[in-house]
This record gives structure tokens, C-alpha cells and sequence, in this order.
């Protein structure tokens, strides 16, 4: 494993810390699910460049294009659950409830 390597990969697993330790805010979580997102998008960039192949080059287009909606799916959840419960505390949000 490169030095490159590792660090897409403690960009990851840090993300994915961050998401499991800081859920007190619904932006906390989407900024950890971002930072998730952008490491995985840059490191399916840069391995069609290491390989020297490019026949793997669509798919880090597609995942930001995925990415995009996720995000913007997520803003509108942040959005409409600060104008229903007041905050976007996640001990607000009760999923069983409408």
C-alpha cells in the first residue's frame, strides 16, 4: 500500500469516525458523508492513472454525479427539517413519526 493509498483511505475511515461520533447536528452527519464521498471520488481518479487504462475513467464522473444528488437530497431533508422541528438537532428527528 502507497503512502497515496493510505491516506484515501484514513480520509475514509475518519469521515466514517466522524459520522459515528458526531451526531449531535443533520449538517455534522452531511459534511462527514461529503468528506466520504470526495475521498472515494479522488481516489477512483487517480486510479486510472496509476494503471494507465483508460477504460475506468467514467466512473469517477458518475459518482460525482451521484454525489450531487445526494447532496442536494440532503440539504432539502436539512432544510425541511429545520422548518418543522425548529433545529437540525438529530435527537429531534424521529423517523417512525410523519
Amino acid at each position: 500500500m502507497t503512502l497515496l493509498h493510505l491516506n484515501f483511505y484514513l480520509a475514509f475511515m475518519l469521515s466514517g469516525l466522524g459520522l459515528a461520533f458526531h451526531r449531535t447536528h443533520l449538517i455534522s452527519a452531511l459534511l462527514c458523508l461529503e468528506s466520504m464521498m470526495l475521498a472515494m471520488y479522488i481516489s477512483l481518479s487517480v486510479w486510472p492513472v496509476e494503471n494507465q487504462s483508460a477504460v475506468s475513467t467514467l466512473a469517477p464522473i458518475i459518482m460525482l454525479a451521484f454525489s450531487a444528488c445526494e447532496a442536494s437530497t440532503g440539504l432539502a431533508v436539512l432544510v425541511a427539517s429545520t422548518r418543522t422541528h425548529g433545529s437540525d438537532h438529530l435527537h429531534n428527528l424521529n423517523l417512525l413519526q410523519c
